[in-house]
């Protein structure tokens, strides 16, 4: 239960169907850390929150101080990825790591059968067991930050909401009485204050804001960047140089140069995309490949693309893609159902 209205609808349902309910909620940073605001699934109000909805509709409610490894695997992790020019995506990693790995051991010592999230994405099983599919309703589907999730753990989850949108969800939070019927849905990374990731990698980086040069794609040096902390592949702004025959955007990132490469938008475009180890919730992948539908990032739409296994994965795709970052995941799909995925190792 982060105290939002989701994970709360999710327990008033398991309690109203009497079930014995547990409500547990991860305290995830320090004030020092990641300054608690509005909007924030780990503000201090929220832990309140979610008590106060345990206690209306009478459940148990945990508390668990996760803090330091939240910090370790997750916010230092991210600020890692940026020094090495990747473009993280902290979600995937919180969901991998405390969320999920975490969560489900403490479900499994308190002799629970199944742990329930808020997250808009569905369980469907399927003949050889699971399977994780996408949200009834495509606008808060969120299928691609949870690709990661094993089969074992698939197996133990339970997504209430899949079927729902939020309209429904907050009619449900008022049917419930529940006092976050109308809390705003957060929206940025939560240890994220007011979206400038830039000064959180700086707290837990010193110095990550090293300036370095700015060269084409021949080498040459077009002028100095403040520090390749603030830029990602694809992007336009904050380059500031001018008197080019074209707009420029970033094309890559090269860390151990501390050099960022810009182009015209004609060089973003790649057709074959290298992955980390897969994690893949479906049967065997053909030695000839397998057809896939694919997301680049988690706004991206699909894109038809091949994959091949092996030890390096790769993606061919038919037709050029633009702003392909590496840190970022590659996520397939075969219709509605998650077929697995990875993160981004490079883009050729």
């Amino acid at each position: 239960m982060s105290g939002g209205v989701d994970s709360s609808v999710v327990a008033a349902i398991a309690h109203w169907h009497g079930c014995e309910t547990i409500g547990v909620t991860l305290r995830l940073s320090d004030s020092e850390a990641a300054p608690a605001r509005a909007g924030a699934c780990c503000a201090g109000s929220d832990i309140a929150d979610a008590r106060a909805v345990a206690d209306a509709q009478g459940f148990a409610h945990y508390v668990l101080d996760y803090a330091s490894a939240f910090k370790s695997e997750v916010m230092e992790a991210f600020a890692d990825s940026y020094l090495e020019g990747r473009t993280p995506v902290p979600c995937i990693s919180c969901n991998q790591t405390v969320k999920f790995r975490d969560l489900l051991g403490v479900a499994q010592d308190l002799g629970a059968e199944a742990l329930l999230t808020g997250h808009y994405v569905q369980r469907l099983d399927g003949p050889a067991g699971p399977e994780l599919h996408r949200a009834a309703d495509p606008s808060k589907d969120q299928s691609y930050f949870l690709f990661a999730t094993t089969a074992p753990q698939l197996a133990r989850l339970g997504f209430p909401l899949g079927g729902l949108d939020k309209p429904t969800v907050r009619l449900l939070a008022e049917h419930f009485g529940l006092r976050v019927a109308n809390k705003p849905d957060s929206q940025d990374i939560c240890f994220v204050p007011n979206g400038d990731y830039r000064a959180v990698v700086l707290k837990l980086r010193p110095g990550a804001d090293r300036p370095g040069d700015i060269v084409d794609m021949d080498g040459h040096v077009l002028g100095r960047h403040g520090g390749l902390i603030g830029f990602t592949v694809g992007q336009r702004r904050g380059i500031e140089i001018g008197g080019q025959a074209e707009p420029l955007y970033v094309i890559r990132l090269e860390s151990e140069a501390n050099r960022l490469v810009v182009g015209p938008r004609a060089a973003l475009a790649v057709q074959t995309v290298e992955l980390d180890p897969l994690n893949w919730l479906a049967g065997p992948i053909p030695p000839e490949g397998l057809e896939v539908a694919v997301k680049l990032r988690s706004m991206a739409p699909l894109a038809r693309a091949l994959l091949l296994g092996g030890v390096t994965p790769r993606l061919i795709f038919p037709d050029p893609q633009f702003g392909v970052s590496p840190g970022q995941a590659a996520v397939c799909y075969e219709g509605e159902r998650v077929l697995g995925g990875a993160f981004i190792r490079a883009a050729v």
